[in-house]
């Protein structure tokens, strides 16, 4: 399904090249002096899709800025600093993305992570819904089965609310799925495409290894480790910092690579598809990830979960639990949170 991304703008995309005509892009990154953040930030300051770019954080901001603005690409870059600047940091903004948070340690789930990092979403998200209401948002922090959620009930509360325009950046999945099958097969990871549905924590990524392009086939064990392996990737990348932090390279990679997906579709670009978690009725349960046709306005189209296998569809029944708990967590939250 996801090969209706033609090859060649997949590609170019995962350079992080834009393909499209230059358009006028205001960008922030929320969160944009951690680990996640400046990499992130460096991408689209290298793309000529942005053309102002703005970067808050609770500090150091304008220390990366200064540094940033000095990179021969047009995007205009500005730091802000603080809770009092984060209001002219989103004025006019087209796409926001949320980095923001504690990264994950060794021996925690991300799950860990949602008593601090759901407070830092939902006050970000507030502030997108009273500045920026007509923006894209684009949440990295995790939970994201929990934060998409809360983003969308904050959201709500303000009489914002489009469901169009909320996204839980998944790509990295996506990223991980297609490099770990080029690397078993011998192919280009750039020419491989595999779509994962779903949502962004441990069994409740489902890879859709029977969809992938170009066609490929493995023996039931070693699809099963290949699956387990693009499940556990985050803990791989954490244990091999041995605390030092987390995927915060790749994550900023697959950051961007939707970043500019999104940015083409919103300058008329036809046929972009990208995967991600958002509002859903394709399961039983109300936020799912898939891949989606993107267009001017955000999501064009819900492509759906496609043709599975019985293996996938076991994937599926087994994540519908989980999911749903992480949903309820977060919009559980999104209520009480003042």
């Amino acid at each position: 399904m996801l090969s209706r991304l033609s090859t060649a703008t997949a590609a170019a995309l995962r350079r992080g090249i834009a393909t499209s005509a230059q358009n006028n892009a205001k960008v922030a990154v929320l969160g944009a002096s951690g680990g996640i953040g400046q990499p992130l930030s460096l991408l689209l300051k290298n793309s000529p899709l942005v053309t102002k770019l703005s970067l808050y954080d609770i500090a150091h901001t304008p220390g990366v800025a200064a540094d940033l603005s000095h990179i021969e690409t047009r995007a205009n870059v500005k730091g802000f600093m603080g809770p009092e600047q984060l209001p002219e940091c989103l004025k006019g903004c087209d796409v926001v993305v949320i980095p923001a948070g504690v990264p994950r340690k060794p021996g925690m789930t991300r799950d860990d992570l949602f008593n601090t990092n759901a407070s830092i979403v939902a006050s970000l998200t507030t502030a997108c819904a009273k500045h920026c209401p007509e923006a894209m948002i684009c949440i990295i922090s995790n939970p994201v089965n929990s934060t998409i959620p809360i983003t969308s009930e904050v959201f709500k509360k303000h009489g914002v609310y489009n469901p169009n325009k909320i996204f839980g950046v998944t790509t990295l999945d996506i990223v991980r799925a297609n490099t770990f099958v080029a690397e078993l097969k011998g192919l280009d990871p750039a020419r491989v495409t595999v779509p994962v549905i779903g949502g962004h924590a441990g069994k409740t990524i489902i890879p859709l290894i029977s969809q992938c392009t170009p066609k490929v086939e493995f023996p039931q064990d070693q699809l099963e480790k290949l699956t387990a392996r693009i499940q556990e990737a985050g803990t791989e990348v954490v244990q091999a910092k041995a605390g030092a932090g987390s995927a915060t390279l790749s994550m900023a990679y697959a950051g961007a690579r939707f970043v500019f997906s999104l940015l083409d579709a919103m300058s008329g670009k036809q046929g972009v598809v990208e995967c991600a978690f958002v509002r859903s009725d394709v399961t039983e349960v109300p936020y799912f990830s898939t891949p989606l046709q993107l267009g001017k306005k955000g999501i064009e189209k819900n492509l759906g979960l496609g043709k599975l296998s019985s293996f996938e569809e076991k994937m599926v029944a087994a994540a519908l639990p989980e999911l749903k708990g992480s949903i309820k967590k977060g919009e559980e939250f999104a209520k009480n949170f003042k």
